[in-house]
C-alpha cells in the first residue's frame, strides 16, 4: 500500500510538472494570445486595460506583418496565436487567403464596426481607419490646382511628386481602389502618368516623402494620414519643420466622385485559437467605444465608430468624405493592381 501510495505521489508530482511547464493547466483559460503588427507602444495600452478590466492576461508577440504572417502559417495548428492583428486590407486578405482566420459571430462587432470596414464573411473586421490624401507645398502649390487622384497623372505635376515604392501595401490599396471604380484601362493609364511625375525613384516610407515635400525635393506626395499625424504629436524639431510647410488636401470630393482612400488596421480570431471566447471578448472589446477613442487619441487614426470622439489633431484637419467602397475588394484586387503596377514601371 506503501509503494502504491508512494507511486501516487510522484505521478501527480509530474503531471504538475507537466502542466506547469507546458501552459496547459487550469490558469491557461484564463489568457489570450496575440500576434500583432502593430508597435508595441501602439497597442500595449489598451491591452493592459483589457487586461485590469476582465482578469484575461493577455500575451503579447509583435513583428512585422509579412514576418507574423509566414510564423501563422509555419505554426498551423501548433500555434498559441488566438488573434493576428496587422494593418491594411491587402494584408488581412492574404491571411484569409491562407486559411488563417475563422468566421465571428458577434453582435457588438456587427453593431459597431460598419459593415463595409469589415471582412464579407466576418474573418476579420477593422479596428481604426487611415486615410491617404494628397500632402502638398503650401509655398509651391495652390491647391486650386489640385483634384482628385486621376488628375495627378497631368503634367503639370511632372517631375514633382513623391510616392513610396509598389511593394508597399498601401499603394497596391490604393490601385485597388482605383481598379473597383475605374476598371483596368483607366487605372493602367493613371498609373503610367502617375509614374512619369515622379520627382524621383521611390525610396523610404511615407514619412521620408513627407520630409521630402518639405525639403524641396518634391511638391507634392501621397502619404497616410496615421504618419502625419504621428509627426505632428512630435516634438522632434524636424517633424514639427516638415509639418509647418505642408497642407493636406482631400481629393475626389465632388459629387459623384469616389472620396478619399482608405483602409483599416484590423483583426482576425485564428483558426487555431485556444481561447476563443476571450480572443472575442477582446476583440468586442477593442470595437468598444471607450477603446475607440484611446485608439484614435493615441495612434492619430480615425475610428471605425462613429460614435467615437477623434484626435484634436486629426480633428483640426476638418471633415472629409471617405470612399464608402468595402474594404474587403481592396484584398480581392490586390494582385490585379500589382500586375498594374509593374506593367506601368511603377518600382
Amino acid at each position: 500500500m506503501k509503494n502504491v501510495l508512494k507511486i501516487v505521489i510522484v505521478v501527480g508530482v509530474v503531471l504538475a510538472i507537466i502542466l506547469a511547464v507546458s501552459g496547459r493547466g487550469g490558469s491557461d483559460e484564463n489568457q489570450v494570445t496575440v500576434y500583432s503588427a502593430r508597435i508595441e507602444s501602439l497597442v500595449k495600452p489598451l491591452l493592459d486595460q483589457f487586461e485590469d478590466e476582465t482578469g484575461i492576461t493577455v500575451n503579447l508577440l509583435t513583428g512585422s506583418g509579412d514576418g507574423l504572417l509566414t510564423r501563422l502559417q509555419q505554426e498551423g495548428a501548433n500555434s498559441p496565436a488566438d488573434v493576428f492583428i496587422t494593418v491594411d486590407a491587402g494584408r488581412l486578405h492574404r491571411a484569409k487567403e491562407a486559411g488563417l482566420f475563422q468566421s465571428v459571430e458577434s453582435a457588438d462587432l456587427m453593431q459597431n464596426i460598419p459593415e463595409h470596414l469589415r471582412d464579407v464573411g466576418n474573418q476579420w473586421f477593422g479596428l481604426s481607419i487611415r486615410a491617404r490624401p494628397i500632402f502638398y507645398a503650401h509655398d509651391r502649390v495652390d491647391p486650386a490646382d489640385l483634384s482628385d487622384y486621376l488628375a495627378l497623372a497631368d503634367e503639370q505635376w511632372r517631375g514633382r511628386i513623391c510616392v513610396r515604392s509598389s511593394d508597399n501595401v498601401y499603394n497596391q490599396s490604393l490601385v485597388a481602389g482605383m481598379l473597383a471604380h475605374h476598371g483596368e484601362e483607366v487605372t493602367e493609364e493613371w498609373v503610367r502618368g502617375l509614374v512619369a511625375n515622379f520627382a524621383r525613384s521611390p525610396v523610404g516610407g511615407d514619412r521620408d516623402q513627407l520630409h521630402a515635400v518639405a525639403n524641396g525635393q518634391c511638391d507634392i506626395a501621397i502619404a497616410n494620414t496615421y504618419y502625419f499625424g504621428g509627426m505632428t504629436a512630435s516634438d522632434d524639431a524636424n517633424n514639427q519643420r516638415s509639418v509647418s510647410q505642408l497642407s493636406i488636401h482631400w481629393p475626389a470630393q465632388g459629387e459623384g466622385e469616389q472620396g478619399v482612400h482608405v483602409n483599416v488596421s484590423g483583426i482576425g480570431l485564428l483558426r487555431h485559437a485556444q481561447h476563443e471566447d476571450n480572443a472575442i471578448r477582446l476583440m468586442e472589446f477593442l470595437a468598444g467605444a471607450q477603446a475607440q477613442s484611446q485608439y484614435a487619441q493615441r495612434n492619430q487614426e480615425y475610428p471605425v465608430r462613429v460614435d467615437s470622439e477623434q484626435s484634436e489633431i486629426t480633428a483640426a484637419w476638418g471633415e472629409f468624405r471617405a470612399d464608402d467602397l468595402p474594404i474587403s475588394v481592396l484584398g480581392d484586387n490586390n494582385a490585379a493592381a500589382v500586375r498594374i503596377m509593374n506593367r506601368a514601371g511603377w518600382r
